[in-house]
């Protein structure tokens, strides 16, 4: 079924927003994605190309779009990529054009990116970004939340946490920042940006018109 146009509350179109969702792991990012996803009928996940590998249980067009290391380079090439990095040896990248597309016709967008791929995002979108930041209640809390997943080892664990205070560090780079102390009222705050968000004057496109017909004498 095709996405209507968003509607502000005075019933006219909208311009779309991408919606950025970072933390270190364990800060509850992919928890509050799931729920904005859930509840959000007018939020889309953003789809990452990547050149890993594809995964057990993994879906072409719904994890991600899976290509070879030379597709993805002239792609770069060819600046069809708001933001791109490499990790850990594998490179991911979010499309642009299915984002131009959707933006105009008032579609959400949800990223779950590192601040390195906010910090593209804002480069090379600008006012269509809103980014938020999650932080644990406690470096001692963030440990313990890694630890209880069971799955990693101590070195891993280690890692994971060296990251976690560097990702940390770069926290001033966001529009909000949740402390995310119970997962209920994090969702709550979180998806109250949103909304706020989705009202601001700039995006509601036709408040214009809208005013002009009230003020008709």
């Amino acid at each position: 079924m095709a996405d209507s146009p968003a509607a502000s509350t005075h019933g006219s179109h909208r311009r779309g927003l991408m919606f950025i969702l970072s933390s270190p792991s364990g800060a509850g990012k992919t928890t509050i994605a799931q729920r904005l996803m859930a509840t959000e009928a007018n939020l889309h996940m953003s789809i990452s190309v990547t050149t890993r590998p594809i995964r057990p249980g993994e879906f072409e067009g719904r994890d991600y779009y899976f290509t070879e290391r030379a597709e993805f380079a002239e792609m770069v090439e060819e600046d069809a990529f708001l933001e791109w990095a490499e990790v850990f040896g594998n490179c991911y990248g979010t499309p642009r054009a299915r984002i131009a597309d959707g933006l105009p016709q008032g579609r959400d967008y949800l990223f779950d990116v590192d601040w390195q791929g906010a910090q593209q995002l804002s480069q090379s979108a600008g006012a269509d970004v809103v980014s938020v930041y999650l932080l644990p209640p406690s470096i001692t809390e963030l440990e313990q939340r890694l630890r209880s997943r069971g799955t990693d080892s101590e070195a891993v664990i280690a890692g994971r946490m060296a990251r976690a205070r560097a990702e940390i560090s770069h926290w001033e780079g966001y529009d909000y920042v949740v402390v995310n102390r119970d997962v209920d009222a994090c969702f709550a705050q979180v998806r109250t940006i949103l909304a706020a968000e989705r009202l601001r004057r700039e995006r509601q496109t036709g408040l214009v018109a809208f005013t002009r017909e009230l003020m008709r004498p």
